[in-house]
């Protein structure tokens, strides 16, 4: 196919793909003239995969770039190339102090211990969830942080069913590209499913 063509098929406007091109985001296609490429299924997948990290994931263009460097290279595992993924996704952080980081992370360690999970302090995660946990106790709301094992256990049983459905997904790019997309909406789904069970919850306890 052609550039308009897969421009067409991919959803991605002619001059975001010449873009993507020079960012070095998306390979070349295969010369047929001075002047014209031609492009096959491979470069759609790519596209939208990039288009993905970028307009839905949040990540950079160094962060996808490093991504799509790790689905090239055979030695690297998928595991790995979804860490990559997931780490380049925007997430909030609070400033805290020593003692209360300090206070977080051995109660974060203590949930992660429980369940075989690795915390890594200073990653994106992890300091967002410091931050989210000295939040909840500044406030006086301790009693979210009693139920700290329940939330963790619901985290765990919605990141098995995350995982194991992009994994049906066969090719790599599909993988990633249903990882990040799963994650960014999903926690928006998840959010707009809990306020709905909310509303349910609170009628039949407390309307009353």
């Amino acid at each position: 196919m052609r550039m308009a063509e897969l421009s067409r098929e991919s959803g991605v406007p002619v001059a975001t793909i010449k873009y993507y091109q020079r960012e070095g985001l998306l390979p070349p296609g295969e010369l047929t003239s001075p002047n014209q490429a031609r492009y096959g299924p491979a470069h759609v997948r790519r596209l939208k995969l990039v288009r993905a990290l970028l307009e839905i994931g949040g990540l950079s263009v160094a962060a996808v770039g490093e991504v799509l460097t790790a689905i090239d290279d055979p030695a690297t595992s998928t595991h790995d190339i979804l860490g990559l993924a997931q780490h380049g996704l925007p997430m909030a952080k609070l400033e805290v102090t020593a003692d209360d980081r300090a206070w977080a992370l051995s109660r974060i360690e203590e949930v992660a211990r429980q369940r075989d999970w690795e915390v890594h302090p200073g990653s994106p995660v992890v300091e967002s969830l410091v931050g989210v946990l000295c939040a909840l106790r500044e406030v006086g709301h301790e009693w979210v942080l009693e139920e700290l094992d329940c939330y963790a256990e619901a985290a765990a049983s919605v990141a098995e069913r995350d995982v194991t459905t992009v994994a049906r997904l066969g090719a790599t790019e599909a993988v990633v590209e249903g990882a990040v997309v799963g994650t960014v909406l999903g926690d928006a789904l998840f959010a707009a499913l809990r306020r709905m069970a909310h509303a349910a919850v609170s009628r039949r306890q407390l309307s009353g």
